[in-house]
């Protein structure tokens, strides 16, 4: 039998990193493309990304960057009972077709939740994520916190990290050093509509089209993720398939852009949380505010909030009630001098 690791087999330290290495393809961009309908402007046009990029390979949609990368980190989360939240996620360079993503996952710190009668024992395992392209610079770093079963259910693994030195948020100066120099007077003269002047603070956006969650087994396969609620509902702690947080996330940015629809990127998250979970069929919708804007030189920077909220649908299970599934914090990018 090939096992898969609980959480008393993980230590401080460990390297699971042993994952092919993707080079992301057209065929990825069309699938992800298929699965959400998202909009940004860059990813679909290839000609216009070129004019603002300077690159000929088209840009990668960053939901899908996320995606391969998380995808990746789950050796050690293969019996995950769920992920709790991401800290610190930076995209620190635009990622291009043909690009080669390799991924590295350290475990940082292990907390054993508190023991409950009649509750099975599990822990939260932080993982450090770092993913890198074909010339050995890093695209992405980010900390994500999954729970992961104890294989004796009664356990007392003892086990009590600090998560102090893993950061709360992102800070506006780190976000606003991740912006690419890029050519954005092109990118205003092509796209008409809002630019970043356009919005301030309060700003706030509830989103009319819902998303019905479809096709969740279908990127967990390829983005090579391993976790086996995602696709095996005996393996499930809720008796159906768990769809995976970042086909929420997904959905979240694609409405996003419907709110925004000169979004030209996402540097990075401030925050991330799975406040409840979602199942196939669920019908998304989310609420996008303004909540800060930082001009920059050709561009600005808004921080915007993401709430996502689930109506159940027919695969979730009984226990699961209507109500908000994520609150994102993230920052977009958007042209000047519209």
């Amino acid at each position: 039998m090939i096992d898969a690791p609980w959480f008393e087999d993980l230590e401080i330290g460990d390297d699971l990193s042993d994952v092919p290495a993707v080079t992301l393809t057209s065929g990825h961009a069309a699938v992800h493309q298929m699965i959400f309908g998202d909009r940004m402007r860059l990813p679909l046009d290839h000609t216009l990304s070129l004019a603002v990029t300077g690159v000929e390979q088209p840009i990668v949609n960053p939901s899908l960057v996320c995606n391969m990368a998380i995808g990746q980190s789950t050796i050690p989360t293969q019996r995950v009972l769920g992920n709790l939240f991401y800290r610190g996620l930076v995209l620190r360079q635009p990622v291009y077709l043909g690009d080669t993503l390799r991924t590295s996952t350290r475990v940082v710190a292990l907390r054993q939740n508190r023991i409950k009668p009649g509750r099975p024992a599990s822990g939260m395992v932080v993982l450090e994520i770092d993913v890198r392209n074909q010339r050995d610079e890093s695209v992405m770093h980010l900390w994500r916190c999954p729970m992961v079963p104890c294989r004796d259910p009664q356990a007392d693994t003892g086990r009590n990290d600090s998560f102090d030195h893993i950061p709360e948020r992102v800070s506006d100066q780190e976000m606003a050093a991740l912006v690419p120099q890029w050519n954005y007077a092109a990118f205003v003269q092509a796209a008409p509509g809002k630019h970043f002047e356009a919005y301030q603070p309060g700003d706030r956006f509830e989103i009319q089209a819902r998303d019905t969650v479809t096709l969740a087994p279908e990127l967990v396969r390829m983005t090579l993720n391993l976790a086996m609620t995602h696709t095996d509902a005996a393996m499930s702690v809720y008796g159906k398939r768990l769809v995976y947080g970042g086909h929420t996330i997904s959905i979240a940015a694609a409405q996003m852009v419907r709110a925004l629809p000169n979004l030209l990127g996402i540097p990075g998250w401030f925050r991330c949380d799975h406040v409840a979970p979602v199942f196939e069929s669920d019908i998304l919708r989310s609420v996008v505010s303004v909540t800060d804007v930082t001009p920059l030189d050709g561009c600005g920077m808004l921080a915007l909030k993401v709430e996502v909220f689930a109506e159940r649908g027919p695969d979730a299970p009984e226990s699961a009630t209507d109500g908000q599934v994520l609150a994102w914090e993230l920052a977009g990018l958007l042209a000047a001098g519209g």
